[in-house]
């Protein structure tokens, strides 16, 4: 990871869970970590929490389903502290509906979180990467559901998005492949993870009966270590793709 100290990493959704691992993770090892959400009263905790590490952190208000927020918070970092170096697409949503009779508005906002905002933060950071000739990396954070259908009810379109969340990662290699460019681009999809989402996305029942039931899960600083490993491979290596899992679960 030295090779990354002092470089300048995006995270979105970096107000909780996963996301907050990943920076707090990230600016332990050196970087400097810039993180996107819209809970920025948050990030300012985590900021003060982090501030005797040896990167530094910057929080940045980002709604992740405007476009002209993406483009916002983008040109400041290009502007006041340089070009990206690495992009982990974290943000992501689920609301409690189903596909019989959910609402249209639900579902574009998964879509323009979980699918839109992750592709226009990659566009942004892979146009930063190539103006400033940088072999960067791009992380998608996945999900086993965009891999196989679980057995948890109510999720509507959410394991839709995160199947295009892994087709994206395969097209985008092979963009960057045909043009020869070194930029690495992953696809990392945990198991459950212990966060707030499903309490967020009106599943507060389903989350308290997994905290009852002992259901095995994993914690944000887990995946923040995955992404570690990710970035510390040499540069040739690429990890297309790490599915992570706690031990014994069955969904």
């Amino acid at each position: 990871m030295k090779g990354w100290q002092g470089k300048i990493a995006i995270v979105t959704g970096a107000s909780s869970g996963i996301g907050a691992g990943i920076v707090e993770k990230l600016v332990e090892e050196g970087l400097t970590v810039v993180g996107l959400a819209r809970r920025v009263d948050m990030m300012d905790q985590l900021k003060k929490k982090l501030t005797e590490k040896s990167g530094k952190f910057y929080p940045l208000e980002c709604d992740l389903s405007l476009e002209s927020n993406i483009l916002k918070c983008f040109d400041y970092v290009s502007k006041n502290l340089g070009p990206i170096h690495v992009l982990i697409n974290n943000a992501g949503c689920l609301t409690k509906q189903n596909l019989c009779d959910g609402t249209t508005e639900v579902w574009k906002r998964v879509i323009d979180v979980n699918l839109l905002g992750l592709c226009v933060a990659t566009r942004e950071a892979i146009k930063s990467m190539k103006e400033n000739e940088i072999d960067g990396q791009i992380i998608h954070i996945n999900s086993i559901t965009g891999h196989w259908n679980v057995r948890i009810d109510d999720l509507n379109i959410y394991p839709a998005t995160k199947y295009a969340v892994t087709s994206l990662a395969q097209t985008l290699r092979k963009e960057l492949s045909k043009t020869k460019t070194k930029i690495k681009v992953t696809s990392l999809s945990p198991g459950l993870v212990n966060t707030e989402i499903f309490a967020v996305g009106g599943m507060t029942n389903y989350a308290d009966s997994l905290v009852q039931e002992q259901v095995p899960a994993l914690s944000p600083r887990d995946i923040a270590d995955a992404v570690t490993y990710i970035l510390s491979t040499p540069p040739h290596v690429n990890i297309s793709e790490l599915i992570i899992q706690p031990v014994n679960e069955d969904l």
